[in-house]
């Protein structure tokens, strides 16, 4: 059944957040608030060198200053390599440096200041290597090895000398297609590199009790950083335990295990607690996860009626020093510039490829949002050959119920169309306009990732329980939505419920937050959890009203049978009675969901990325005005539609629409790490670097086409954070088109790019 939700009402029903008074009030603290009795800071030393040999090391200028309490380096910590998807670093830089922020050695001294300056005492003596930071020269046969000893890594990807991971999706007859084609379209297209650039800057704490260690983190995956500390330094996982005090936000950036066991080793050799706390530079500059640069080149095979019956693409990655966990990148990347479409043939690939830049990870719909520029300014192009409607183009071609996509998935009951109906009126596309104003469509979408997850739930005597799960909170109000789904199973309000999480040694494993996946995954868990309570509670009821369980209604408080209301008893009072017995607790986990079948395609380098879980769908229609002297775009408004499955939590799903709609903007105007010819990133920092703010974000009218989708999370829900990121950029950037007259082909479209695009096309024009 389909149903859509205009969020724009004022009946959007409204509840205060677990986390929201602490965090508007100031009162709640961060990792980087953390103080403990003895507590030393940490301080790293950076190779400040893109690619170079370490000729000398000598730490002993820092090891005699008074208050140094540890200086470490490669040599005092266990020799293990390590990655997610290639195993091609260590702890510190041993023997090459391959990045700016390539962490050298580390230090723990009384204070920041003298941790920062016996860090800067470490000598370090280095030999010149060749610098790569073209991505498509790094994968000529000749170029210089960012990591000379790849072959050794172990990994399970494809992978050959400079190229870490590689792709490809191929369907049908590619030539053939092309050859029968009435026309053939190509595009190619430059992303340049990006941060998630979240508030707060990532801290950590360390403090060991005798052979086990507690570490504070800012992360959003913290059994992922539990299994990193366990593995570089060699201990169970009994011995590690993360907790995670209120994140301020983390886009991706904070995913992954970064430097909690840097911290964990200064904190056992210098027998105190330990705090890193990052500048904002080191944000920037340091973390293994910033959004890959991208060169993508698109044909389309397609006929008059408008049909794309061929599609060939090539993705060429900004991989960065270390794979960290962009292994799978090539294969969505690869999804995304196909496209939600239902195209017979096609053949694309892609490359994710080392240079000696900051390595890239998961931010945000990893890779999504500049394919999707691409591919669908691509559409744009092939409707302005064709001269077709590009609203039009895209429902003739849009994957939908029985259609076959590019991979050779057959889709269920989806919204794709219904968005494309939607969104374009939500900004008044086809209206008149002001000359300086026009209207841009995108459409795009994204997997739901099917993964384990954990919870318990449990009621104490007086009605007033807790949910226990390793769910994560960075922003995306999942959690708060977790209550209301074990409040409903329960009976009672979800305010009489508390989240305990984000601690490893409370809770069952889960993801974390990352992937969209909390409400997909843990909501289902929690929800199985909550059953097995209401059933004790219908249990109990049962027995004192006389009646079959059944029968027993939870609701308002209060077990009743079904009707006759006044037959009831609160639930107050049978958590009363169950703490003189059988305790009421539950646990839920559940299998996830398998993968839907693949006909007709092959996938090499395959990492699970082909085959789509409650795949999401949305088209966003984005109005902007250009200033013609200046080359500025101001976004006036944005309508988004969205096919996320059931909303539960319709407020927290409108906040991550407006949310991700603002980082599209951002990345398609103004966000864009620019590096010279050594790289090193020349505008780390917030004034250089060019983030959207409060004063820059339009009006964003959004709509839900609500489908109950079958095997997917509570209630049929999909996810839904990283979805409203994709299409955005690809909506601004047709806009733009339309006003320049050719489309801007390097991301982000600033300013000067937009002029120059505009003054290409008119000096084109004169001179025809």
């Amino acid at each position: 059944m389909t149903s859509t939700i205009d969020a724009t009402t004022g009946d959007t029903p409204r509840f205060v957040r677990a986390d929201g008074p602490d965090k508007v009030t100031g009162s709640g603290r961060y990792t980087a608030d953390l103080t403990l009795t003895g507590m030393l800071h940490a301080a790293f030393r950076y190779s400040d060198h893109s690619h170079a040999r370490i000729v000398r090391l000598d730490t002993a200028p820092a090891r005699d200053m008074p208050g140094v309490f540890a200086v470490l380096t490669q040599a005092d910590v266990p020799d293990v390599h390590y990655g997610p998807s290639v195993a091609d670093r260590t702890l510190f830089a041993n023997d090459v440096v391959r990045y700016e922020g390539d962490v050298v050695a580390a230090v723990a001294a009384v204070t920041p200041e003298l941790a920062a300056e016996a860090a800067a005492a470490i000598v370090v003596e280095y030999e010149p290597l060749p610098i790569v930071t073209d991505v498509e020269a790094a994968l000529d046969p000749d170029s210089p090895l960012v990591h000379a000893g790849w072959a050794d890594y172990r990994s399970g990807d494809v992978r050959d000398r400079n190229s870490a991971s590689y792709s490809s999706i191929t369907k049908g007859d590619v030539d053939a297609a092309m050859a029968n084609a009435d026309e053939i379209v190509r595009s190619r297209y430059v992303a340049d590199a990006s941060h998630g650039a979240p508030i707060e800057p990532r801290a950590v704490v360390a403090e060991w009790e005798g052979d086990h260690v507690t570490i504070w983190t800012s992360t959003q995956v913290p059994y992922d950083a539990r299994a990193g500390v366990c593995e570089t330094l060699q201990l169970p996982t009994n011995r590690v335990r993360i907790i995670v005090p209120h994140l301020g936000g983390g886009f991706g950036g904070k995913c992954g295990f970064h430097f909690e066991a840097h911290v964990a080793a200064l904190a056992r050799v210098a027998k105190r607690p330990v705090r890193l706390k990052f500048s904002r530079a080191e944000e920037f500059l340091v973390p293994d996860r910033r959004r890959e640069g991208m060169v993508i080149e698109l044909e389309s095979g397609v006929m008059r009626d408008g049909t794309i019956v061929a599609r060939r693409g090539r993705a060429i990655l900004d991989n960065g020093a270390y794979t960290a966990d962009a292994g799978f990148f090539p294969q969505v990347a690869a999804m995304h510039i196909a496209g939600p479409y239902a195209i017979d043939h096609v053949a694309v690939e892609a490359h994710i490829v080392y240079t000696n830049k900051q390595p890239s990870g998961s931010i945000r719909a990893p890779t999504a949002p500049q394919a999707c520029w691409a591919a669908e300014s691509h559409t744009d192009e092939i409707a302005d050959r064709l001269g077709i409607d590009p609203v039009e183009l895209r429902r003739i071609n849009a994957v939908d119920e029985g259609r076959v996509g590019p991979s050779g998935q057959t889709y269920g009951e989806i919204g794709l169309r219904r968005c494309i109906d939607i969104a374009p009126g939500l900004v008044g596309y086809g209206d008149e306009l002001p000359d300086d104003e026009a209207i841009g469509v995108a459409i795009g979408w994204w997997p739901s990732f099917s993964v384990p997850s954990g919870a318990i739930v449990k009621l104490d005597d007086d009605g007033y329980g807790q949910i226990v799960t390793g769910a994560q909170e960075c922003g995306t109000g999942a959690v708060m939505t977790l209550r209301q789904l074990a409040a409903d199973e329960l009976g009672i309000e979800p305010e009489r419920l508390r989240m305990v999480y984000q601690d490893t040694s409370v809770a069952p494993f889960d993801l974390g937050a990352t992937g969209s996946q909390t409400l997909f995954n843990n909501g289902r868990a929690v929800v199985a959890a909550a059953a097995q309570v209401a059933e004790q509670l219908r249990q109990l009821a049962a027995d004192r009203l006389e009646a079959a369980p059944d029968d027993i209604v939870l609701a308002e408080g209060a077990a009743h049978v079904a009707g006759t209301p006044d037959r009831s008893i609160a639930i107050d009072e049978l958590a009363r009675i169950a703490s003189g017995g059988e305790l009421l607790i539950g646990h839920g986990s559940g299998t996830p969901p398998a993968a839907p079948e693949l006909s007709g395609s092959s996938c090499i380098g395959d990492n699970g990325m082909a085959a789509w879980v409650a795949p999401q769908f949305s088209c966003h229609a984005v109005r902007i005005r250009l200033d013609r002297d200046t080359g500025v775009v101001r976004v006036l408004h944005v309508g988004a539609a969205h096919d996320s499955g059931t909303i539960i939590n319709q407020i927290g799903a409108l906040g991550q629409v407006e949310g991700g709609v603002m980082m599209g903007i951002g990345q398609a105007l103004t966000e864009g790490t620019r590096y010279d010819d050594e790289g090193r990133q020349r505008n780390a920092g917030l004034l250089e670097y060019k983030l959207q703010t409060c004063a820059d974000a339009p009006p964003i009218t959004t709509e839900f086409v609500q489908i109950a989708t079958a095997g997917a999370g509570p209630r049929g829900a999909k996810g839904l954070a990283e979805a409203p990121n994709v299409a955005t950029a690809a909506a601004v950037a047709n806009a733009i088109a339309h006003l320049v007259g050719r489309p801007v082909r390097h991301l982000p479209m600033t300013a000067e790019r937009v002029w120059t695009a505009m003054h290409r096309t008119a000096e084109q024009e004169a001179a025809s």
